[in-house]
């Protein structure tokens, strides 16, 4: 367990670092984030073992999710790095001329990322490529559940930055989190993980004043009409429900569709599920484990009493489940009042659109919505009318991996967010500068106040 005095000293030798300017410039940030797509590439093989012993990741879900996204993610920053600290010029309004207006991003400071145990390779090393392309220091914390990826991600830290740059901690997160967040004043906290956690981050982080971004959870919908081409929509409905085991705080979490597709649908979905994973998926070297008993027992639980549709077995000695398609659950059951997070879908039926409307906002502020429609009308009104972090139509989870798109919850799901463009964002103050010309100084806002004035003042303002 680290000690209060390492912790000081990790937090005090960044504030000086950061304070002596070092951080600052263009050359060093991107130099920095060459560093660290080269220490994951070093390390990548490590990296892939790391997330097979600690949950059985799949080499290919592993690579596409935690490390050929952080690829194309710090490729982003380095291309753009130079257009994002460039000032802003806006408009500047007559009567404050002759000026000049700009917007400048200036680094926070000393930041602390918290990573979570689903992908926690990628979601911490993400924010932490925004930092640094933001010009800050930081130091950053790596879920305690996920052990052997945690021990890979601070030996390649620590290989690759200076100590007073970037550092990680380890340990318990309730010991290490209040650890940190009560005695210092962090100039940012990104938090990755559960809504409750997320609470108490925010109560602790509202003693200094401490800005927090939240990237949470939620019960995300899929939503299936009549419309849609149900042989495509089930593949990839399968695909994105089990990848990672449906251990995604973006997964599919229950299914919506029409009553009069539903059996067909079913059909297509059990035939990829066979296809993907086969006749035995608790064998198979592709599909993902649960991250520890405790979790394991949690969805075990939940399929108890339960009409199960396929699969529904498990192996508690790899803490592996099959894809499971479940339907006829209680509204009040856990299935539609928590967050799943493993690899069962429940299935609810619905005649008329409108009626899947009442169905979401009871666990209002999902972090995605997935629509599988050939109808424009029907995608027009769920966008409309259902309030949700992001998401993706005909298809689902892709929406994380275009750097383009600010990824971030909403309401319950969040708040904040990040990726390209926005990571920088989230990491930077917006500082607003007016410089004004002295070739000329109009006497108009200087007293005495005359009448002539007044009415200028008026037309200037009108």
């Amino acid at each position: 367990m680290i000690k209060e005095e390492e912790i000081k000293a990790a937090f005090e030798t960044k504030r000086n670092y950061f304070d002596s300017g070092a951080t600052r410039g263009n050359k060093f940030r991107k130099e920095q984030l060459r560093k660290l797509k080269k220490g994951i590439k070093k390390y990548e093989s490590e990296i892939l073992e790391a997330l097979s012993n600690d949950m059985h990741k799949p080499a290919f879900e592993a690579f596409v999710s935690e490390i050929g996204f952080m690829y194309e993610e710090i490729d982003h920053l380095i291309e753009h790095l130079d257009e994002y600290m460039t000032p802003e010029k806006l408009s500047t309004p007559l009567a404050l001329q002759p000026s000049v207006s700009k917007l400048y991003s200036e680094p926070l400071g000393v930041v602390l990322i918290i990573g979570p145990w689903n992908y926690p390779f990628q979601l911490l090393i993400a924010p932490l490529a925004g930092a640094i392309a933001a010009g800050n220091c930081a130091i950053i914390k790596p879920s305690d559940n996920t052990r052997h990826i945690a021990a890979v991600i601070e030996k390649m830290i620590t290989e690759i930055f200076d100590f007073n740059y970037i550092s990680v901690v380890q340990g318990p997160g309730a010991m290490v989190g209040p650890a940190l967040i009560e005695k210092f004043r962090f100039d940012h906290i990104f938090f990755t993980g559960s809504a409750p956690v997320g609470k108490q981050i925010m109560r602790m982080a509202s003693e200094h004043l401490t800005p927090v971004t939240l990237e949470l959870g939620g019960k995300s919908p899929v939503i299936v009409d009549k419309s849609a081409n149900l042989n495509i929509s089930a593949k990839r409905l399968v695909w994105a429900k089990f990848f990672n085991a449906g251990q995604t705080c973006v997964c599919p979490d229950y299914l919506l569709v029409h009553e009069d597709i539903k059996d067909d649908f079913v059909a297509k979905m059990k035939h990829y599920i066979l296809k993907f994973w086969g006749e035995n998926p608790l064998q198979s070297k592709d599909l993902t484990h649960i991250i520890n008993d405790k979790r394991f027992n949690i969805l075990i639980r939940y399929l108890n009493g339960i009409n199960i549709l396929h699969g529904g077995k498990s192996d508690a000695s790899n803490r592996c489940i099959e894809p499971t398609l479940v339907d006829n659950i209680p509204e009040n059951h856990p299935l539609m009042t928590e967050e799943i997070f493993g690899p069962i879908l429940p299935i609810i039926t619905y005649q008329n659109l409108n009626e899947i409307i009442p169905i979401i906002r009871k666990n209002r502020y999902p972090l995605a919505c997935y629509i599988f429609t050939n109808s424009k009308k029907n995608e027009k009104i769920i966008i409309e009318n259902i309030e949700f972090g992001g998401g993706s139509i005909n298809n689902a989870l892709i929406h994380l991996a275009n750097p383009e798109l600010p990824f971030g919850g909403v309401g319950f799901s969040g708040m904040g967010n990040y990726h390209g463009k926005y990571s920088f964002d989230v990491f930077s103050h917006k500082k607003s500068i007016v410089k004004t010309k002295n070739f000329i100084d109009p006497a108009l806002r200087y007293p005495p106040y005359t009448i002539n004035k007044e009415k200028w003042a008026r037309l200037l303002f009108s």
